[in-house]
């Protein structure tokens, strides 16, 4: 499942400095290995020369024994053979050791990757600094299976809302079904019943679009077609086709839209808009204020959509842009929503390589910023 584009931006730099950190390390295995090298290589040294002396000493001994000592060639020749053979004994014993720990080594590996194959995304192998260059396939692997975890975990949280998400309403379909079943039933609860069957089902409708549109947008081909247009037009236009709305409650729409031309997919963006001031229009009360301002800088656009609704706690903010997050229950679903919208809204900012952000102090207007870009590219 793939995250928002932010989420991804967060994660790729967690990489790069992970990667840092560990081309550092390996840099250090490195010179630790060279160190190592050259030890090593004088340990062999010294050890040739000992096995040298023993076979020397060792032979010396047997032909006072023997009382007979065989020509200088034939005891350097000796020597050189028991050195040999000394050395081939310890060299064996190392190697039977070493071996014995590469397998447990690369069995440990074997066995993260089957656990992990079988969803089992908790393990994690040790990095023992005698792995070498190995160490760096030991990171990938738990680093893979921390990500693998964090996905599957994303998955079935996913499955859970929308399972949740159409549970409620086909519920509240099934039994006022039934209940209409009741030949008793007066005209005025039939149609009070039936406004209800028809309400859950739209939301059903709508909650479908949501998930298959978010769908599109995360797949990576949907559709990005940039062109220069006026954003302050298309912002204006967005707000007189939501007039009623914010008529009925008595609404005060506080305007101020600067001259700003953009270079954007203007179908994708008038999907932010409309979710955003609709939004703003659901929560704010009877008779309060909406403000709407768009400024530029020259290199970006600023969009802000500020109204005077319920606030938003400060543990939510950083939650709400999650799809079906529930944090704050004066914004919830029982208002008509299926907790997508803003998910939809950031997916479509990021396509836009833009940033969006919710400000909500307490006693003071919410507000969402949009920034984004005055040019856009067409991605690859």
């Amino acid at each position: 499942m793939t995250h928002h584009r932010e989420e991804r931006r967060r994660k790729k730099r967690e990489r790069k400095e992970w990667r840092q950190k560990r081309n550092g390390r390996s840099g250090k295995m490195t010179l630790r290995q060279k160190v190592g090298s050259v030890l090593f290589g004088t340990g062999v040294i010294i050890l040739l020369i000992v096995y040298w002396l023993a076979a020397y000493y060792g032979s010396q001994h047997i032909y006072a024994y023997l009382g007979k000592r065989p020509s200088e060639v034939v005891v350097q020749l000796i020597n050189c053979v028991g050195g040999m053979f000394l050395w081939g004994i310890t060299m064996a014993i190392l190697g039977n050791f070493i071996q014995s720990h590469q397998m447990i080594f690369f069995k440990s590996l074997v066995n993260a990757i089957r656990s992990m194959s079988r969803g089992d995304f908790t393990v994690s192998v040790k990095n023992d600094p005698r792995n070498g260059y190995f160490g760096e396939l030991v990171d990938s692997i738990n680093q893979m299976a921390t990500d693998l975890g964090q996905l599957e975990k994303m998955r079935q949280e996913f499955i859970s809302n929308v399972s949740h998400e159409i549970q409620s309403p086909l519920t509240s379909i099934s039994g006022f079904s039934r209940a209409l079943q009741n030949d008793q039933l007066s005209a005025e609860e039939r149609k009070h019943y039936l406004n209800i069957i028809e309400t859950e089902s739209v939301r059903l409708s709508k909650l479908s679009d949501n998930l298959l549109k978010l769908t599109s947008l995360e797949s990576q081909h949907h559709p990005f077609e940039p062109k220069t247009y006026r954003l302050d037009k298309q912002l204006r236009n967005h707000i007189l086709a939501c007039e009623p709305q914010w008529v009925d409650k008595d609404i005060e729409m506080d305007i101020e839209l600067d001259h700003v031309t953009i270079t954007a997919d203007e179908d994708l963006l008038s999907q932010v808009w409309t979710n955003l001031i609709h939004n703003a229009v659901k929560f704010v009360p009877a008779g309060g204020i909406i403000r709407v301002r768009v400024v530029s800088n020259g290199e970006e656009a600023v969009v802000r959509i500020s109204n005077n609704g319920p606030s938003i706690q400060e543990e939510d903010l950083t939650h709400i842009f999650e799809r079906f997050y529930k944090g704050d229950k004066s914004r919830n679903r029982t208002a008509g929503g299926n907790g997508l919208g803003l998910s939809i809204v950031k997916k479509i900012v990021d396509m836009h390589h833009g940033s969006i952000a919710a400000e909500s102090p307490a006693g003071e207007m919410t507000t969402f910023v949009v920034r984004l870009p005055i040019l856009q590219q067409i991605p690859n």
